[in-house]
Parts: structure tokens; sequence; C-alpha cells
């Protein structure tokens, strides 16, 4: 059994992957938006006529809000990922839901989103219990490892697409730290599922 269907039946209140029988891919991109890597991200997509889920940082939409624009713009759909990447584990409940709502205003000047991914995967039970009455919390099936630069990018590829199913949830950075592997990466998994006849869509 998948990592993510054992988490699936421990964290049942989580998204790790959605259930279908269909060829669709849901990939999501963590910690922009960033000038060059969230538009290299865009332009990629757009080739394949792929769509995704950005799980932004607040701070990062402040600082760049014209990205965060185009991706709305090129028909993707957002989600909360805290206002400073938070790890929920090391931050107190009251300051971390706090970082939560300020990343959430910052987004719903621009767009209505009801998604939710704890940096690192990492947070305490009082903090899911608040945010999942407003949001869902999205994890993922397939971690890319993009992020780690001593994860040999070949690899990184070849184990991206060995654990990719029907509707997995596909974890990738539009950051500076991934772009070793993401540059490699992204361009062949999308061109690698396209002629395998799967569709990209946002998650809904």
């Amino acid at each position: 059994m998948r990592i993510s269907k054992i988490l699936n039946i421990i964290f049942p209140k989580y998204l790790w992957q959605v259930d279908t029988s269909e060829k669709v891919i849901y990939l999501t991109f963590d910690d922009g938006p960033v000038p060059d890597y969230t538009e290299f991200v865009l332009s990629e997509l757009d080739k394949f006529k792929a769509k995704a889920t950005f799980f932004c940082v607040g701070e990062n939409i402040k600082k760049h809000p014209e990205i965060f624009q185009k991706i709305l713009i090129n028909g993707h759909k957002v989600g909360n990922h805290t206002h400073n990447h938070l790890k929920g584990w090391n931050t107190d409940n009251g300051l971390y839901l706090e970082n939560f709502r300020q990343c959430q205003d910052t987004i719903e000047t621009f767009a209505v989103s009801h998604f939710f991914r704890p940096p690192y995967g990492r947070i305490k039970r009082k903090q899911a219990s608040e945010i999942l009455k407003t949001h869902k919390i999205v994890m993922w099936s397939v971690l890319t490892r993009d992020y780690d630069k001593d994860y040999e990018k070949e690899r990184c590829l070849k184990n991206a697409i060995r654990k990719t199913e029907n509707g997995a949830i596909v974890l990738f950075h539009d950051s500076e730290k991934a772009w070793k592997n993401l540059s490699y990466v992204l361009p062949r998994y999308l061109e690698y599922f396209s002629e395998k006849g799967y569709s990209f869509e946002p998650l809904a």
C-alpha cells in the first residue's frame, strides 16, 4: 500500500490524493510566487495546456503581486501556505493561526481560495482543527524532492514518474532551492504523462 493511502487512513480529514479512475494528475507548487522560477513554471505548464494549484506564501504575494495575478490570469488555482512559511510544530497555535489569516487576507485581495497546505507538512492537531473549519488541508501523494540539492535530477524524475498514478497530488516547488531539479524534471514529467494521455487539472 502506498504511503499516501496509509496516511489517508491515519489523517482522513486531509486530502492526500484524489479518488478517481480517470487519467488526471494534480500538480501543486509551493512557496512562490518568485520571479523567474514561478514564471518558468507557468511557461512550461502553458506548453502542455496544464493547470495546477499554487500554494503561495503571503509575504511573496505582497512582494510580487504581478506574478500572483499572472497565476490567476493563466487559469490556475491558489492556496494558502501561511504568510511567513511557518512550521506548525514549532509555532504557538495563536501565532500560527494569525499567520494563516494574514496570508488569507492577502490572497483575498485578488481571489477566493479555500485550500491550505502546511509548510513542511507539519501542523498541530489544534491548528488543523481551526483551519479545517474554512479550508481543505491539502497534502500530497508524490513528493518529488525537487528542493533537495543533493538529490540527482535524473533520480528525481524517475521517482516522480514511478510514484504517480491516477488522481495523484504531486508536490513541486517554484523556488530557487528547487531550481536544479525543477528545471530538469518538470518539462520531462509533463511531456511523459501528456504522451500517456493524462491531463493536468487544478484542485477543485
